[in-house]
């Protein structure tokens, strides 16, 4: 079973690679090893492509999330997209229920599923959560947890699950006033925009533009859409995701659900190609709309009016007794019928009443109403109190595809020693913080560790002891590969001086201070408020040598 979406852009992608190595433009090509080309089933050809084509797969995948299924078939069927495993022809795409389906109770009578998001254990709290914030709006509410969906062909690691981890964010909006109190703080930030029109041409060339011009504009369907996706921008690259491999993607028309207003994807760039790591929609007013509908508890939000507004409405007026006697059990379906009509319907039925009698089509019958059965009346209504359904902007986040792109973007080798690998995780994102290095096993310096283990320990900063045999250059070298960003080296003289060195990770750079200067300095680092610069200014560079009596 093959994801239809996913086997056009693995085919085409491979085409084109195909087509780099024929004209000998191939850059760094993995080479395969022995077992892995014979594990293959279909050898693919360096292949050169007329440049018609070329231009026209690079449109197609640049397109390729606006395609139905039945447009994705076709696609096979046009450009000869066989299974990648035994070279078949494949078949017509078909819907597939992502949702994974369970029973519940003994009986098994009843259906369930598993959650494929946590968004609506948010809808179904919607009053509690309202209450809370004493009944205004705008509010947020978040979750953490497992999400289930029946993928057809897990693959890439963490890429593409059945059971991931997920966060979002639902915040409530009064539909007719979607600013952010905040936006005018993020609306200079800058972010690389790909809109749906730039994809519908066929090309993925990225925007950069400010949040407050992609406003200003209209790509952005509103300021707190916007605020959003600057927030996520900024958390992203906080947490140490490459600048020049995220863009936010604006889904196409095909592709967006069908409540939602505007749609944005952060997408991170790793060995897998453009990956969806965090969403971020207006989900409009459907949710708690459908919810309200089924459970029949109103799901709104009461506004109390500075200053009342008075309308006219026309209003239905039955006369029951009669309207009972005359049409036994049609007079229910009559009411309903009339009730759902709107003010200009209910106008024309007036003036077709006031000519003695009309007929109302329900349920396929038509029936006849006259003025003893029912009279429309204009009264005036005075309203203090606005009655309406919130829209939700939602944040989504898949915290297993961040961590693995972040993962990716954060290792390197170093060049004078490419078996030597450094993991750069920021300072906040690192497990441990600090390793403490003490340059002899020796009891003596026992103390001092247990003292310096103990004021970071109490300053909120991990810190993790390697008092191993090897060298300190070894030791240093494997915490570098686990993104230990910092490293304390406890020598001879800080037994006698009380100093200390600090190590800087990706430089490799040493400071020297005492214990406390450094301990301080340290802190000021792990938690964002330092710089290693501004850490150069503070303490002394080290040279390698201190003065031991």
């Amino acid at each position: 079973v093959l994801r239809a979406d996913h086997l056009v852009k693995n085919v085409l992608q491979a085409r084109l690679a195909a087509n780099l190595e024929a004209r000998g433009l191939a850059a760094d090509k993995d080479k395969e090893d022995e077992k892995t080309k014979k594990k293959k089933k279909v050898k693919t050809a360096a292949v050169q492509l007329p440049d018609e084509t070329v231009k026209e797969y690079e449109s197609i995948l640049a397109r390729l999330d606006n395609y139905s299924g039945p447009e994705l078939g076709q696609l096979c069927k046009t450009h000869d997209i066989r299974n990648p495993d035994t070279g078949n022809q494949v078949g017509e795409p078909q819907q597939f229920n992502l949702m994974f389906a369970s029973s519940i109770g003994p009986t098994g009578q009843h259906p369930g599923f598993l959650r494929p998001e946590t968004a609506q254990g948010h809808f179904l709290n919607f009053s509690r959560l309202l209450e809370f914030n004493n009944g205004r709006v705008p509010f947020a509410s978040a979750q953490i947890g497992k999400s289930f969906r029946n993928e057809i062909s897990p693959r890439a690691g963490l890429l593409r699950v059945r059971e991931f981890t997920m966060g979002e964010i639902e915040h409530y909006v009064d539909p007719e006033s979607k600013g952010h109190v905040r936006f005018p703080d993020i609306r200079h930030i800058v972010l690389p925009l790909l809109d749906r029109s730039v994809q519908l041409s066929g090309s993925v060339q990225v925007t950069q533009m400010s949040i407050g011009e992609a406003v200003d504009r209209g790509m952005v369907a509103n300021e707190t859409l916007g605020y959003f996706l600057a927030r996520i921008y900024l958390f992203l690259l906080k947490i140490g995701i490459d600048p020049r491999r995220l863009r936010f993607r604006q889904h196409m028309a095909n592709e967006m659900a069908h409540y939602a207003t505007d749609c944005w994807d952060a997408e991170i760039e790793n060995s897998s190609g453009w990956i969806e790591c965090v969403g971020c929609a207006d989900r409009a007013a459907y949710d708690l709309s459908v919810h309200s509908a089924r459970t029949g508890h109103p799901l709104v939000v009461r506004q109390a009016l500075k200053e009342p507004i008075v309308t006219e409405r026309e209003v239905p007026e039955f006369n029951k007794k009669v309207l009972g006697k005359t049409l036994g059990r049609d007079a229910g379906l009559v009411q309903r019928v009339v009730g759902e009509m709107s003010q200009e319907e209910l106008v024309r039925l007036k003036g077709e009443l006031s000519q003695g009698s009309t007929t109302i089509p329900a349920d396929e019958k038509q029936i006849v109403l006259t003025p003893e059965l029912l009279t429309i009346e204009r009264r005036t209504f005075k309203q203090s109190i606005r009655e309406f359904t919130p829209n939700v902007i939602e944040p989504s986040f898949g915290f297993g595809r961040i961590l693995y792109s972040l993962l990716e973007h954060s290792f390197w080798c170093r060049e004078q020693d490419v078996e030597r690998g450094v993991l750069s995780l920021p300072p906040l994102v690192a497990p441990t913080k600090v390793l403490i290095v003490p340059l002899s096993a020796k009891e003596e310096f026992d103390p001092l560790i247990e003292e310096v283990s103990t004021k970071l320990r109490r300053g909120g900063i991990f810190s993790r002891v390697d008092d191993s045999n090897t060298s300190i250059g070894k030791r240093y070298a494997r915490n570098d590969e686990l993104g230990t960003p910092f490293g304390v080296t406890l020598d001879f003289a800080s037994l006698q001086n009380r100093t200390m060195t600090l190590r800087e990770r990706d430089t490799t750079d040493q400071l020297i201070g005492s214990i406390d200067d450094v301990i301080a300095v340290v802190t000021d680092l792990v938690q964002g408020a330092l710089t290693w610069e501004d850490a150069c200014t503070r303490l002394q560079v080290y040279d390698g040598v201190q003065a031991v009596e």
